[in-house]
């Protein structure tokens, strides 16, 4: 593991997300190894739309965020929250906001005593830093196609394209966590590598052997489960109506945060929980009986994405049906993929009538070598590759 250097990581969510993401596990590592870590909150892609349900807690959240100022976690990292201006449609905007992170995060390093510091770029509207940090390295974290996402903020498609282009243009080390994302790529094609999204094994394999949560036990088997966010443009709430209806003996439950509005609340047998703790998912998965996926994966931002839940689902030993993603099509040993609503629900009903061990340990086996661990080891070696490769062209 790399040693004795300096790394700004601007994420593209924000360090307290309520589970951890993949530059969270990916930084902690990092620390822990004896490096000098700045994270930087989420720098924006543009506000919510003024009509959005959610935008006052949106909002709430981003200021409770600004409010925080410069934390150092258990691992030594120091998390910052940047205040910049949500708009990157104007020059002058990306001009200010530019000059913003470059004084904030730029006189941060200085004062933890940073130099020549590894920039990891994990969304485009960072990357004006580029040049300006007397960085050693730049890398460009792919983990969305970011140009799509105009679910939840009012963007510039055309320019958020153009960030992400100039990051691809800019960067030494390129990682695509999605492997649509990565097949499709061309630009920059020699700098870049597919970093699959790993998970933490033990913690989620734990679940089968540990008592149920409480608030899932009360619910009536068999139980459908599933955590994360729900959003009205990502979850596929005509599929879960017509399953709801058609076997109202099943049980959705549902842990995380909800969006207003969301219809499905309303079903009898759709279990709506509140978001817990990381630490607590494996007790709630534990209840679980199968483990869905019920997104609408036929949107463009969608399409691209590469849930990490899907491989935690499958750490657990559980049988798990989702909609057809790019992401998992060489998994289908391991998964239960559908076209539509109506083989989503043969592949529940033949995942409930499954018995025997073997199925599970399928499961379990094929991702017990994908641990955060092991992606952090690549990635230092691949880091430190790209070092010896720029320091040559300098030379």
């Amino acid at each position: 593991m790399i040693r004795d250097h300096s790394i700004i990581c601007f994420g593209g969510e924000d360090w307290w997300y309520h589970h951890p993401h993949s530059k969270n596990h990916l930084m902690r590592r990092f620390a822990r190894g004896g490096n000098k870590v700045i994270f930087v909150n989420s720098i924006s892609m543009g506000l919510p739309s003024l009509v959005h349900k959610d935008i006052l807690p949106r909002v709430r959240r981003k200021l409770a965020s600004y409010a925080r100022l410069a934390r150092t976690t258990d691992d030594g990292i120091t998390v910052v929250s940047p205040v910049t201006l949500p708009f990157y449609g104007s020059r002058l905007s990306r001009f200010i906001n530019e000059g913003l992170l470059r004084l904030q995060v730029g006189g941060l390093a200085r004062a933890r005593g940073m130099r020549r510091p590894i920039l990891w770029v994990a969304i485009p509207t960072a990357i004006g830093v580029a040049g300006r940090l007397d960085e050693s390295l730049i890398i460009y974290l792919v983990s969305d196609k970011y140009d799509a996402n105009t679910m939840d903020h009012d963007t510039d498609p055309t320019q958020i394209r153009l960030l992400h282009e100039r990051a691809l243009d800019s960067a030494d080390l390129i990682l695509y966590s999605g492997r649509r994302m990565f097949d499709e790529a061309t630009r920059a094609r020699t700098r870049s590598h597919l970093l699959e999204h790993g998970i933490d094994y033990e913690h989620f394999a734990q679940s089968q052997t540990l008592t149920i949560a409480p608030e899932i036990a009360r619910i009536p088997a068999p139980r459908l489960g599933y955590f994360g966010a729900l959003e009205d443009w990502l979850i596929d709430e005509d599929l879960i109506e017509h399953i709801a209806l058609k076997r109202p003996e099943y049980h959705w439950v549902f842990v995380g945060n909800c969006a207003r509005g969301m219809r499905i609340g309303e079903l009898p047998n759709v279990h709506i929980l509140p978001a817990v703790p990381y630490a607590e998912l494996p007790r709630y998965a534990a209840g679980f009986d199968v483990c869905v996926l019920p997104w609408q994966t036929g949107g463009a931002w969608a399409a691209y994405a590469a849930p990490m839940k899907v491989r935690e689902y499958l750490a657990t030993g559980k049988p798990t049906v989702i909609m057809k993603l790019y992401e998992f099509e060489q998994m289908r040993d391991v998964l239960r993929i559908a076209d539509d609503k109506h083989e989503f629900l043969r592949h529940i009903e033949d995942a409930l009538a499954e018995r025997g061990e073997d199925a599970k340990m399928r499961r379990q086996a094929s991702v017990a070598d994908l641990t955060w661990d092991a992606q952090a080891a690549r990635v230092n070696h691949l880091i430190e590759e790209a070092l010896i490769s720029r320091e040559a062209r300098e030379s």
